[in-house]
């Protein structure tokens, strides 16, 4: 038995109190007595012993959670600064990174600069081969862009097709031409599962100045980018305060097309089709004109890039669509047009990317009392040639519609014809680049001669446009095209005035019948 006076009871509260203390360690001396105080001594050793491996089994689980989440929260700010598709640094990142370079530049470092690049042709892309295909291409050229820049470079993916590199510390030549290197990359055509495309790029410089902001210098990268598509793309452009004005025009010229599409400011030119074999006008193409209250007559060339960067081209096509065949219809119960009078309009590539498009041209034809066989939608060949499901969707919709379907421009982008027998089209209409060497180039004429056979053995009809000259219609007459257009037979001019002509050419022909 042990006493009150026996020191082993100090110890063992001692060694109580420092357990409780946390000091999990810590452990109270045996003595060689064995006894029962000994044994409640070596069952609180006991205690301590699980009580320290629990401790320690605790403190990893915690340290493995802490881990765990500082991974966490930096894989989701990884997230929260990375473009998802290109593996590339967002805006957010970018201009986190353009925030630190101009905080550097302010303390004496040399000034950042900022590319700001689009892709030219990405639209059409997408349009014709589909979202998956574009998103190989953004993907590759978001590589090549890397591949051309240094290491201490940001490289980043805005959204769409807008890519911007950031170049801390650096001159305007150096910058420049890195600029240049990268156009040079996406030069080369991206190969694709089973098509190879070309994207060149457009692209604004910028370099960075005393109390710009980050949002300030990517505007004005913006700005020069969009001063390098008016230049005719594909190129670099270092912005100068000068583009801002024109930046401000073009905002300008959007809104006011906006305007003009909803309050009738567009009116539709015709220039007639003609049968070669006679001189009847067969038919009317619809040429959209802008009349603008303050610049007078826009023309096409310069007002639909606009819509299609601004996403309006599917509400212009569809004023067109409408007024075209309203007036087709005034003709017929004016009877200046005749039963087989046929109306042509261009759409877009857009237009067919749209299931509503379809019911669009229906309601049209309907609304207008028109056999649908009388309108006939003329798209340019690169849209037909490369179309994804969905186009083709629309194509063969459009041709159970009854509506005819054309080729525009055709020879200027495609070497082969082999796929015309597998199209749901019935026109094609000939590129006038392939008649304005006839007269001059000795093999133009069999070369002529060749396409038209290769189109009729597909079992299609071939309308030739660009005639300008007696002598190449005549040629065209000789053997055996039947339609053609051009400034020979007519220009393009208002509704009015081609009915007239129209009402000229009814008078002959009754005339005629009369003697």
């Amino acid at each position: 038995m042990f006493t009150d006076g026996d020191p082993r009871l100090g110890k063992l509260l001692d060694g109580i109190v420092r357990l409780a203390a946390g000091e999990l360690h810590s452990r109270i001396e045996v003595s060689p007595a064995r006894d029962e105080l000994d044994a409640v001594i070596m069952g609180t050793n006991l205690l301590a012993e699980d009580l320290q491996i629990m401790y320690q089994e605790l403190e990893q689980r915690v340290e493995l959670r802490t881990r765990l989440l500082n991974e966490a929260h930096q894989e989701m700010r990884k997230m929260a600064l990375t473009d998802s598709l290109t593996g590339l640094s967002n805006r957010a990142a970018l201009v986190g990174a353009l925030n630190e370079a101009l905080t550097e530049t302010e303390q004496g470092g040399l000034p950042p600069a900022v590319l700001l690049l689009d892709l030219d042709a990405f639209k059409g892309i997408n349009d014709t081969l589909g979202h998956a295909a574009g998103d190989q291409v953004l993907a590759a050229v978001g590589e090549r862009i890397k591949e051309s820049v240094r290491d201490t470079d940001t490289v980043a993916r805005l959204g769409g097709d807008e890519f911007a590199v950031l170049m801390p510390a650096t001159t305007l030549a150096r910058a420049a031409s890195v600029g240049n290197r990268i156009l040079a990359a996406l030069e080369d055509q991206v190969e694709l599962e089973n098509d190879a495309v070309h994207c060149g790029a457009s692209m604004g410089l910028c370099i960075g100045g005393a109390g710009q902001s980050a949002e300030q210098l990517l505007m004005e990268a913006d700005v020069a980018m969009y001063a390098s598509k008016a230049d005719g793309r594909n190129r670099l452009k270092v912005f100068a305060p000068a583009m801002l004005h024109a930046r401000q025009l073009r905002s300008q010229l959007i809104e006011d097309l906006r305007t003009a599409i909803t309050e009738s400011q567009l009116v539709l030119y015709y220039q007639p089709v003609v049968e070669l074999a006679t001189g009847r006008i067969e038919g009317a193409e619809a040429l959209v004109r802008w009349n603008h209250p303050s610049r007078g007559m826009v023309m096409p060339d310069e007002f639909i890039p606009l819509a299609e960067d601004a996403g309006l081209i599917s509400e212009l096509g569809g004023w067109v669509l409408r007024a075209a065949v309203g007036q087709l219809r005034d003709w017929r119960a004016a009877s200046y047009a005749g039963d087989d009078f046929s109306m042509r309009i261009n759409i877009s590539p857009t237009d067919l990317q749209r299931l509503e498009f379809i019911e669009e041209v229906r309601d049209a034809i309907i609304g207008a009392e028109l056999s649908p066989e009388l309108l006939v939608l003329e798209l340019t060949e690169g849209a037909i040639v490369s179309g994804n499901e969905l186009d083709r969707y629309s194509l063969n919709s459009l041709r159970k519609l009854g509506v005819g379907l054309e080729i525009d421009d055709f020879g200027t982008g495609y070497s082969s014809i082999s796929y015309l027998r597998r199209l749901p089209v019935d026109k094609v209409k000939v590129d006038r680049s392939l008649l304005k060497d006839l007269g001059t180039d000795p093999a133009q004429p069999a070369l002529i001669a060749a396409i038209l056979q290769l189109i009729r053995a597909c079992g299609l009809e071939a309308v030739w446009e660009g005639v300008e000259t007696a002598e190449q219609a005549q040629h065209l007459a000789g053997i055996g095209c039947v339609s053609a257009q051009g400034y020979y037979f007519g220009r393009p001019v208002p509704a009015d005035e081609f009915a007239r002509v129209l009402d000229a050419q009814r008078a002959s022909h009754h005339g005629g019948q009369s003697r």
